[in-house]
């Protein structure tokens, strides 16, 4: 048995209904609208459909009446293509990693949320039915409660690029207070989540970004901001690093960013090769290419330089969403939203995106 929302939605195609003594109904979405992708392109693949179906809960699963959706470069990169080995197979795919909305039912298991509760969560990478549907399914540890000072849309913004940077940040590298930390690309949705929280845990931040982002870095709380459009990196940032986190992830920026740490810090770059290798060759001989490539590299710089290096990846975590909610609720984490659309314009949404007419976070709010 799972507990549900008892209000009732003009977005459901088709509802099962049960009655109470009281008088009281409820129902349970059987279907609904999805934005799906059935084969890998262009925005031209996206697909709004009215009848997709909505999957039973496992007993710790969530059902979430999704608000707002945050597209995310992953999903812009997924729908091309990227991850094609993985992904294939499971045609037709949902996107959509963040959201934001209420809680609609619950699995057996939960006890963490009840029906009718605000709550901002985020998918893991791999996840084939994402979020850009009018109900998402997410199990308890990848949601925590919205802070109520967030709008739906503000709080769709913030939690995978956040849950990125601190698996980095904190999971990988340890940071503590009084640290030295480099992010490298800070104007981005990870490089931002990465200051705040760096600047959280009363780390001293430095930060490499374009010259439109320099003030929103610093309100962050870098207190180095670097123009790297105007000014030489390797001149004008002094000292070492006890962390760095390259969210560019580029030969020439991972050779910056290994010289400027010190013997036993670490290394975390967004662009691992695991996905593209296995594109490249196949799951099966990918993987273990991928796997050698990563052990390479690692041995490589921990004699050459004395540092650990790592590609790093979003991963759910109850830990770092309970801190990324009390850090949004205190207004300590803010990823700014540039443009909002309807989730009818998916396609020009990721048009959007493509083009680069739209630099920063974009988000598809539902009805």
């Amino acid at each position: 048995m799972q507990r549900v929302l008892s209000r009732r939605s003009h977005t459901l195609k088709t509802c099962d209904y049960e009655f109470f003594k009281s008088g009281f109904v409820r129902f349970i979405a059987t279907s609904c609208r999805a934005v799906v992708l059935p084969r890998f392109g262009g925005p031209e693949m996206l697909q709004l459909r009215s009848d997709v179906e909505v999957p039973q809960l496992k007993p710790n699963e969530v059902l979430v009446r999704s608000r707002a959706v945050s597209i995310n470069p992953l999903d812009t990169r997924m729908r091309s293509g990227y991850g094609r080995s993985i992904f294939e197979p499971l045609l037709p795919l949902i996107l959509g990693r963040d959201i934001s909305g209420e809680v609609a039912a619950v699995g057996t298991s939960v006890r963490s949320f009840s029906v009718g509760e605000e709550v901002f969560g985020a998918l893991h990478p791999t996840a084939v039915r994402g979020t850009y549907t009018d109900y998402a399914v997410l199990s308890e540890d990848e949601l925590a409660p919205k802070p109520p000072s967030l709008t739906h849309v503000e709080a769709s913004a913030i939690p995978f690029a956040a849950l990125t940077a601190w698996r980095a940040l904190k999971s990988t590298a340890r940071i503590t207070e009084g640290q030295r930390i480099l992010v490298v690309g800070g104007g981005g949705a990870v490089g931002l989540a990465a200051i705040q929280l760096a600047a959280a845990a009363r780390c001293h931040v430095t930060t490499t970004c374009g010259g439109q982002s320099i003030d929103r870095v610093r309100e962050a709380g870098a207190e180095q901001a670097v123009d790297y459009t105007a000014e030489d990196i390797e001149l004008a940032i002094k000292g070492k690093f006890d962390a760095v986190l390259d969210t560019i992830g580029v030969p020439e920026t991972e050779r910056i960013s290994i010289k400027f740490l010190k013997r036993g810090g670490h290394y975390m770059t967004l662009q691992g090769e695991a996905a593209s290798l296995a594109d490249r060759y196949g799951l099966v001989a990918g993987l273990p290419i991928a796997t050698a490539i990563l052990l390479k590299k690692q041995i490589q710089y921990r004699y050459s330089h004395g540092i650990e290096y790592w590609w790093t990846y979003m991963r759910a975590d109850s830990d770092g969403l309970d801190e990324i909610h009390r850090l949004s609720e205190a207004g300590k984490m803010k990823i700014p939203v540039e443009k909002t659309f309807p989730i009818t314009q998916a396609k020009e949404a990721h048009e959007a995106k493509d083009k680069k007419k739209i630099p920063g976070k974009v988000v598809l709010e539902l009805d």
